[in-house]
């Protein structure tokens, strides 16, 4: 386990800076996520952990020591790609063994970790196979058994599970969480742009836009409490429901948001609308509504709905599940302002 601190990390590519100043501590042996759109420099912000590329300004330490010119095969880090980069003429033992056997690893110690991290991995059927007898899932379940067997201080993660299909990023995703645990919680972070991995994974998650750290909390903290616009809309599925102009004007805020859970259909709702789409998902429905807004708003409700396109409804916030934000789209407060109407 390895306690992480960076402090004022910034990265430029000649004049363009990508990463601009950030601050922040993993703790030893947390889950962090690192989360954002493409281009937001999250993939970045981990090479500079890995040692992969040079820090520009800054200093990056684990417990204590600082790494900036450590070389990263001397960070104790072991790194999971999207790619699973495996040796396609050597079976998945060899695979795994590789690493330990260019670091003149003895014979025994080598069959034992790979077969304890095969164990862990329900990799023991398939130690005799080549990648190609494999299933995505299970190669990737390869590439992080290789990575496991270095008894690494930090697991970095890379958008390990862009290469999956739904049904495979599941099981993965839960394989990479029973991993934690089972690791004895090691530190690992893991870079993704799918917020529904996120929020499953993480002890805790930094939301990073355009090189900067925009908030980092539980998922339920910035779930329940962001700070921002972005962070509101980036975080949550569906997103958040956004409103502005006379809607967001009688509440004193220039745009005021609501989760879709946070609305109720009823008789003399605070707006009406006009029902535009329902989608059924078996235990839930999503109800979109136009109530004059840029974009319909979503309404959740349990079970199927029974809503059909061009039916007129009126909804009512959860009056204290409102969130209000100012012009530059910082969060101002949770509720109705008071005098409000």
């Amino acid at each position: 386990m390895a306690h992480i601190q960076l402090t004022d990390i910034r990265k430029s590519f000649g004049a363009l800076e990508v990463i601009k100043g950030v601050d922040m501590e993993i703790r030893s042996g947390e889950f962090m996520v690192f989360v954002g759109p493409s281009g937001c420099g999250k993939s970045t912000l981990l090479r500079l952990i890995a040692g992969l590329e040079d820090i520009t300004h800054g200093t990056l330490a684990f417990d204590g020591e600082v790494m900036n010119q450590l070389a990263p095969a001397k960070r104790g880090i072991a790194m999971v790609f999207q790619s699973y980069a495996l040796y396609p003429h050597m079976t998945v033992f060899d695979n795994m063994a590789f690493g330990m056997k260019l670091a003149g690893q003895d014979k025994a110690e080598r069959d034992r970790r790979v077969r304890e991290a095969a164990d862990m991995l329900q990799l023991t059927p398939y130690l005799e196979r080549l990648p190609r007898q494999l299933s995505g899932g299970q190669r990737q379940r390869v590439a992080i058994g290789r990575a496991i067997v270095r008894d690494p201080r930090v697991f970095l993660f890379d958008e390990p599970l862009s290469n999956l299909d739904a049904a495979l990023r599941v099981a993965t995703r839960l394989e990479i969480a029973k991993l934690h645990r089972s690791m004895h919680n090691t530190t690992m972070i893991y870079v993704t742009h799918d917020q529904v991995e996120a929020m499953t994974l993480a002890d805790r998650i930094c939301v990073l836009r355009d090189g900067v750290v925009e908030q980092i909390g539980t998922p339920l903290e910035l779930y329940e409490n962001p700070n921002s616009l972005f962070v509101a809309g980036f975080i949550g599925s569906p997103k958040m429901n956004f409103l502005d102009g006379r809607f967001s004007e009688e509440m004193r805020a220039h745009t005021i948001g609501i989760r879709s859970e946070h609305l109720l259909i009823e008789h003399g709702g605070r707006w009406r609308g006009s029902v535009v789409h329902s989608e059924m998902l078996g235990s839930d429905s999503y109800v979109y509504v136009d109530i004059g807004t840029s974009e319909p708003i979503v309404v959740r409700q349990e079970g199927t709905a029974t809503l059909k396109p061009g039916e007129t409804i009126a909804l009512s916030p959860i009056e204290h599940e409102l969130h209000r934000f100012d012009r530059d789209g910082r969060a101002i407060g949770r509720g109705l302002m008071k005098g409000a109407t």
